[in-house]
C-alpha cells in the first residue's frame, strides 16, 4: 500500500483534532451558527462566495440551505454568488475580476444578510471587495481561510481561520465547518 495515502488522511485528521482543541474556534462556529439563524428567522439571505475549489464549496453549502441537509422543510433563501456565468463573465470583462462580488453585493444585499467569504489565503481581491461593499450595507460577514486568516482577518465581523496553510487540508475543513453549520442552523429552525 501506498504510504502517502495514510499520509494525507492523518495530515487531515490532524488539522481537525487541533480544531477539536481549540476552545475559541468551537465558540466562533456557535457565534456564527446564531447569526446565520436570526438572519433566516428574520427574513434574510445567506449569501457565499469563493474562486476555484472554494467557489464550489461556496454553491456546496448554499445548496444545504436552499435544498436541505437531514429534514424535508421549506428552502432557506441562500446562494453562491458565481452561478450566473452570463453576469460573471460580463463583468469580469467589463470591469474586472476584482469586483464580480462586490457589484451583487451592491446589487441584491440588504441589511442583516449574511455574507460568507471562503478564501484559503484570506487574501482574494474579490471577497476582501466584498466585504467593504457588504459593511456599508450593514451586512454580517463571516470569513472562511487558512491559519493567518490573510486580510480577511480583520475585513470581517467573524473569522473562522483553519489551522493549516496546505490548500486541500483547508477546504476540507471549511466542508466540515459549513456542514456544522448547517446541521446546527437547521435543527434550531426547524426543531
Amino acid at each position: 500500500m501506498n504510504p502517502k495515502i495514510a499520509n494525507i488522511i492523518s495530515a487531515s485528521i490532524d488539522v481537525k483534532q487541533q480544531i477539536l482543541a481549540d476552545t475559541a474556534f468551537l465558540q466562533t462556529i456557535e457565534q456564527v451558527t446564531e447569526v446565520v439563524t436570526k438572519a433566516f428567522q428574520n427574513g434574510k439571505k445567506v449569501l457565499f462566495c469563493g474562486n476555484g475549489g472554494s467557489a464550489a464549496d461556496a454553491q456546496h453549502l448554499a445548496a444545504e440551505f436552499s435544498g436541505r441537509f437531514y429534514k424535508d422543510r421549506k428552502a432557506l433563501p441562500s446562494e453562491a454568488l458565481h452561478c450566473n456565468s452570463s453576469y460573471l463573465t460580463a463583468v469580469a470583462n467589463d470591469y474586472s475580476y476584482d469586483v464580480i462580488y462586490s457589484r451583487l453585493v451592491e446589487g441584491i444585499c440588504e441589511e442583516g444578510d449574511v455574507l460568507i467569504g471562503l478564501s484559503t489565503s484570506g487574501n482574494s481581491k474579490n471577497i476582501l471587495n466584498a466585504f467593504e461593499a457588504a459593511r456599508a450595507k450593514k451586512v454580517i460577514t463571516i470569513g472562511f481561510t487558512g491559519a493567518s486568516g490573510g486580510k480577511m482577518k480583520d475585513a470581517g465581523d467573524y473569522l473562522l481561520n483553519v489551522p493549516s496553510s496546505d490548500t486541500p487540508r483547508i477546504q476540507e475543513s471549511h466542508i466540515m465547518v459549513g456542514h456544522i453549520i448547517c446541521e446546527l442552523v437547521e435543527a434550531k429552525i426547524f426543531g
